[in-house]
């Protein structure tokens, strides 16, 4: 079945999954999760976090992020409303479950960009619904080559990010794919393959598909 007939409801019908795109920063996961959520015969939703730390100017409330106090996040991690959740310097941030959850009922996909730890929680309170992709860099000087291009950070920053990645890469073993961005284009076909055969698992439609071979084999 089709990547745009799974999205327009023909074919079994199925349960949705989480899928989770990791990576160093500069090995290309927020150029990938734009490039997936710009496909639209995909059809995946993005997951938004809350967090609590102040909006930039050039962000939308409910968009990029869900902004709440730190009393309203506490409030949703202590009731067990997140999926997962961390503090990074000094701001808490956390993915909401019952949106994923009503994606998931809906029987479509839900797009999580979030680091390894994230990824590890979700796992944890999801199990079957979840599908891990690590990306990686090609090289170390190419990912430094790429930090560099961007232009946004001073050296010492650079540096921390490079450290930080190793300790990230170091992670690939608890990831069901694992790609390295060589090439974007080739990168984004080898995610649409992944998608495209996580779709076609038997036991994402176990029920509907039962159905359908017994009424195959009621038929003379």
């Amino acid at each position: 079945m089709s990547d745009a007939a799974a999205a327009q409801g023909r074919g079994p019908r199925r349960r949705g999954f989480m899928l989770i795109l990791s990576s160093p920063s500069g090995a290309g996961k927020t150029t990938l999760t734009r490039m997936l959520l710009q496909t639209k015969a995909l059809d995946l939703t993005l997951s938004i976090s809350v967090t609590t730390r102040p909006r930039r100017s050039s962000e939308v409330d409910g968009i990029h992020y869900s902004f709440v106090t730190r009393r309203q996040f506490e409030a949703m991690r202590d009731s067990g409303d997140l999926l997962e959740w961390a503090e990074v310097h000094g701001n808490c941030y956390g993915t909401p479950r019952e949106p994923v959850e009503k994606v998931l009922a809906d029987g479509r996909d839900v797009l999580f960009d979030i680091d390894y730890q994230g990824a590890q929680q979700v796992r944890q309170k999801a199990g079957a619904d979840v599908v891990t992709i690590f990306i990686l860099p090609p090289s170390m000087r190419e990912l430094r080559a790429r930090l560099e291009r961007r232009a946004e950070d001073p050296p010492d920053v650079i540096a921390r990010r490079l450290e930080n990645a190793r300790n990230e890469i170091s992670r690939w073993t608890q990831y069901d794919y694992v790609l390295v961005n060589r090439d974007l284009n080739e990168t984004f076909n080898e995610l649409r393959a992944i998608v495209s055969s996580e779709r076609s698992r038997a036991a994402r439609s176990r029920e509907a598909i039962g159905a359908i071979v017994e009424e195959l084999l009621s038929q003379p």
